[in-house]
C-alpha cells in the first residue's frame, strides 16, 4: 500500500518592502509576481502589475486611487475595467478592521485579525480554517535590518489562486486601514 500522498505545500508571496505604495508580492521561483507600483508623478493611482516569466508579458491586473478628500476607488482589468467604490468592493465591520469582498466565483472571503495576524477565511463558514495567512516581517534586534520579510501564505486551492488579484487588493485596503487605525501619539502643548 502506497503512503498517503502529501499535500501541496502553500503558496508564500514574500513582500520586498514594508510599504502599502511600492513592493512586490513574489513566489520563490517567480511563477507568482505582482508589483504594486506608485509613481511619483501619479501619487494618488496604485497601480498593481503582473507579471508573466513565461513571456516575460507585464499587464496591470488592478488599480487603486485614494485622491485627498474623497474615498478611494478600485478598478479591474486595466483601462477595459470599471472604477467601484473601495467600500462597494470590501465591506468593513465597523468595530473591527475586518473586511469582507467577492471574489470572481461569487465566493464571499472575510480578513480578519486573528492572534494579531491578518487572516484570509470563507465568510460563510463557522470556524473556518484559513486560506490565507500574512506573516509581518521580523528585525534583527527588533530595530536593524530585516531578519526575515513579511509574506503572505496562501493555500493552493484553486478558488483562491484563481483569484489572486482580488485577494492582493483587499489585502492592500485592509492593512491600510489597519495601519490608519494604530493608535497616534499627540505632541501637545502644556
Amino acid at each position: 500500500m502506497p503512503p498517503p500522498a502529501k499535500p501541496k505545500p502553500s503558496h508564500k508571496l514574500e513582500l520586498t518592502t514594508n510599504s502599502l505604495r511600492n513592493t512586490t508580492f513574489a513566489a520563490d521561483d517567480d511563477t507568482i509576481y505582482y508589483e504594486v507600483v506608485t509613481r511619483y508623478w501619479h501619487p494618488n493611482l496604485t497601480k498593481i502589475n503582473k507579471t508573466d516569466m513565461e513571456t516575460r508579458e507585464v499587464t496591470v491586473a488592478a488599480e487603486i486611487e485614494r485622491p485627498r478628500g474623497r474615498e478611494p476607488r478600485v478598478r479591474f482589468g486595466g483601462d477595459k475595467g470599471e472604477w467601484m467604490s473601495a467600500s462597494d468592493f470590501v465591506k468593513f465591520d465597523q468595530e473591527k478592521i475586518d473586511g469582507t469582498f467577492v471574489a470572481n466565483a461569487n465566493v464571499a472571503y472575510k480578513w480578519r485579525t486573528k492572534k494579531g495576524r491578518l487572516q484570509l477565511v470563507k465568510a460563510d463558514e463557522e470556524d473556518p480554517e484559513p486560506l490565507a495567512e500574512f506573516h509581518p516581517h521580523k528585525r534583527h534586534f527588533l530595530v536593524f535590518r530585516m531578519a526575515k520579510h513579511a509574506y503572505l501564505e496562501v493555500k493552493p486551492i484553486p478558488e483562491v489562486t484563481s483569484a489572486l488579484e482580488r485577494l492582493i487588493v483587499s489585502y492592500l485596503l485592509v492593512e491600510r486601514k489597519r495601519r490608519d487605525a494604530r493608535l497616534r501619539v499627540k505632541v501637545e502643548r502644556s
